[in-house]
């Protein structure tokens, strides 16, 4: 199966079928299958219609704008679950990254790196589903360690990442804080958040910046949209992968989230961002 999904490397997974362009209805079927190894559209259980008007719209739809491949979807949307804790469609899609070759550890990695944004128990919970599924494929855990940074370095290091892409934003944010606490959440942010998490193995730091920007659309947390949008343009993420990202979330969060999202996109975009070289 892996070796029949390799080839779906774009958003629509091939958009001609025997020189014959796909309509959404074929281009979901074809999407279903790659993900879940069944077939969509049978007309069958309790709410046939409902479901059909899901699948299509998802795998029919969605899947055919931007240029994402099919690997980074499942692991938007995997993040995206995650960050709702709709558990049962995360343990789904867990198993679909899984089946269109995205890593046991590229999948841990995303779920990880929610708990700054999402808090350690939401992020625990992801973690016991994407667990179960790892068991049930008998893939061994723990899965091999990946951290690259000691006490003594994590403080650096995520300065080092926070910095080019952020300055001293949070720092400024946090400088009227009551009894000068708001330095030591600054500091937490940037050891943990980017000490902790953004060093590790497994994603690089322009995926990694891509799928918070998807946690933070989920959320709603309107303060950070613009700020996490600038960040990803300075590492590459363009306003186009950022938009295709947003509207891949777009089935699982509803219009109104994406849409504040994607006017942070464009609002960013306007105003022009310099790459990091």
């Amino acid at each position: 199966m892996l070796a029949a999904t390799a080839a779906i490397s774009t958003a629509a997974a091939q958009q001609t079928e025997n020189g014959t362009t796909m309509d959404r209805t074929q281009r979901c079927r074809q999407n279903y299958t790659a993900l879940f190894g069944g077939e969509a559209l049978t007309g069958e259980g309790t709410d046939p219609e409902f479901m059909a008007i899901l699948q299509k719209f998802i795998f029919g739809d969605v899947f055919a704008v931007g240029k994402l491949d099919i690997r980074t979807r499942e692991l938007i949307t995997c993040t995206s679950l995650a960050t709702m804790q709709t558990l049962p469609q995360l343990r789904a899609h867990a198993a679909a990254a899984l089946n269109v070759g995205v890593t046991p550890i590229e999948l841990r990695e995303a779920i990880y790196q929610c708990a700054p944004f999402i808090g350690f128990p939401r992020t625990l919970n992801a973690i016991a589903v994407i667990n179960e599924v790892f068991a049930e494929r008998g893939i061994r855990l723990p899965l091999e360690p990946q951290a690259t940074v000691s006490e003594q370095t994590r403080l650096q290091r995520g300065t080092e990442i926070q910095k080019p892409l952020y300055g001293d934003e949070i720092a400024r944010n946090m400088a009227d804080v009551p009894d000068g606490m708001g330095a030591d959440v600054a500091r937490m942010l940037t050891e943990y958040c980017f000490g902790d998490i953004y060093t590790r193995n497994g994603l690089d730091v322009k995926t990694r910046e891509l799928l918070i920007y998807c946690i933070i659309t989920t959320m709603e947390a309107d303060s950070q949209l613009v700020s996490h949008a600038a960040g990803n343009m300075r590492l590459g993420n363009d306003a186009a992968i950022l938009t295709a990202a947003v509207i891949q979330c777009l089935p699982y969060t509803g219009f109104p989230p994406a849409f504040k999202a994607l006017n942070a996109i464009k609002s960013v975009a306007k105003q022009g961002v310099e790459p990091i070289r």
